[in-house]
């Protein structure tokens, strides 16, 4: 498989991860966003909405979108499940992920922060007002929600470890206060201690700079 992708794009990160819990083999093709090259036709012709993560099967199928992706690898690889066998926690989890895939990420994420500046012409600090405003109200909705560890859901890695990981690194890439979400935080350290998310981290992808 070949997955389109940006190291510090956490929609990306997201697909990482579960591709290395679930021990998929995967080639990663860089699309670098600051440079546009998901604006290049070359790259529309594989994902005509110009967005990463994007995974390319060996048959020729291109799955787009984090979430349905994310979605066809725990039907395609099942084991290790990222879901609970309870149904309300499958639901449980399936709302933390939610609130990181439609709350947060998408009024945070490169393109909506672009436009900010350079349409609606706010400067540096009011763009990061914006961010951590939405970062901070996704994030105060997801605490009471989470077990007390090690992980989101308790002692198993789940699909909400998925989402959440990579929310909270942009976080703090972006000097995100994470005083008041001790349950996020140390959730995102017992993670860290996991080899299948320190290989997916932004920092050990093959385009980190």
């Amino acid at each position: 498989m070949d997955l389109y992708g940006y190291f510090r794009s956490s929609a990306a990160y997201r697909v990482r991860i579960a591709l290395n819990l679930k021990q998929v083999d995967y080639r990663q093709i860089p699309v670098n966003l600051v440079q546009g090259e998901h604006r290049a036709d070359s790259f529309k012709a594989v994902n005509a909405q110009g967005l990463v993560p994007a995974l390319a099967l060996n048959d020729g199928i291109i799955l787009t979108q984090s979430t349905a992706i994310l979605e066809w690898l725990e039907e395609r690889f099942p084991m290790p499940s990222l879901y609970p066998a309870d149904p309300i926690a499958r639901a449980q989890t399936r709302a933390l992920c939610n609130i990181v895939a439609c709350d947060i990420h998408p009024i945070n994420n490169l393109r909506v922060l672009q436009y900010l500046q350079q349409t609606l012409k706010i400067d540096d600090v009011q763009k990061m007002d914006w961010y951590r405003h939405w970062v901070a109200e996704g994030f105060t909705a997801i605490e009471p929600l989470l077990s007390n560890g090690p992980y989101a859901m308790g002692d198993n890695i789940s699909m909400a470890d998925v989402y959440i990981l990579p929310q909270v690194f942009n976080a703090l890439r972006f000097d995100q206060d994470m005083t008041p979400f001790p349950k996020i935080m140390a959730c995102y350290n017992a993670c860290h201690l996991l080899e299948a998310f320190v290989e997916a981290a932004p920092a050990n992808q093959p385009d980190a700079r």
